[in-house]
């Protein structure tokens, strides 16, 4: 298994990158390649750091590229760099020019956990001709519930940061980061894209995650729900990141 940690020049944000790249050892080119995106305060490491990815790469044979987006919410931000524009174009273009990586939409997954479970499901949602699924894992999926719960928490601390990564109202209605409005345009338009959304009982964002849970399951996506008891923790992602990858190998979408 190669284990790759590089460093690139995003134009979008005009700054350097980092990214590591887990490349199994069984795998065939072209790669089947599972973008797999970070929470809020971590980096490009924590996935490698906190779970048993290496070894799920292995045991899927699956390409696994996990990005440094800092505290962005994975959008163009307000008052910051073009993190949405990266992930979504940037990213994948610079993965598949270096490597081999399939370019089919069959051979390409998303995933996150917290904040990137939603990164996930909005580039997911945003581009779902581009992916075979797309999973969340206790996904801060709703941002004006969550600024909502952040007032009601009197979590002052993070303010300033929403307000730079959406602007100083944090008003995203029937934009890229108002998922439900995506969710149902995707559900308009007929197309099949697998959603896979886990949270845990015990989860702070569990009354978010309901939100949306029932407002998919309205929808005709080929959605999952699955919930358990859990927190807001590494050894619930852990599980989660193990079951999805299961479950999509059952479902022959792996």
């Amino acid at each position: 298994m190669a284990l790759i940690h590089m460093t690139v020049h995003a134009t979008t944000i005009g700054k350097q990158i980092g990214i590591q790249l887990i490349v199994p050892d069984h795998a065939t080119p072209p790669y089947r390649t599972l973008y797999l995106f970070h929470g809020w305060s971590d980096n490009e490491t924590a996935w490698l750091r906190n779970t048993n990815v290496e070894q799920l790469a292995n045991q899927y044979n699956l390409v696994i590229c996990m990005p440094d987006v800092g505290l962005s919410y994975y959008n163009d931000m307000t008052y910051g760099g073009n993190y949405y524009s990266f992930i979504q174009d940037e990213l994948p273009t610079t993965m598949e020019k270096h490597f081999s990586l399939s370019r089919k939409s069959e051979h390409r997954y998303v995933a996150g956990l917290s904040m990137g479970g939603f990164g996930a499901f909005k580039l997911a949602l945003n581009e779902p001709e581009r992916f075979r699924a797309a999973a969340s894992f206790s996904g801060a999926l709703l941002i004006e519930e969550l600024v909502t719960l952040q007032e009601k928490n009197q979590d002052t601390e993070r303010k300033p940061y929403m307000q730079a990564i959406f602007g100083l109202e944090q008003n995203v209605t029937q934009t890229k980061n108002d998922l439900l409005y995506k969710l149902d345009q995707v559900d308009k338009q007929a197309i099949s894209l697998p959603l896979f959304q886990y949270c845990g009982t015990e989860d702070f964002l569990y009354p978010i995650n309901q939100t949306f849970r029932q407002q998919a399951e309205m929808t005709s996506l080929p959605y999952q729900y699955i919930e358990g008891p859990g927190d807001h923790t590494w050894a619930y992602w852990n599980d989660c990141l193990t079951d999805w990858l299961k479950r999509l190998e059952d479902l022959e979408l792996l």
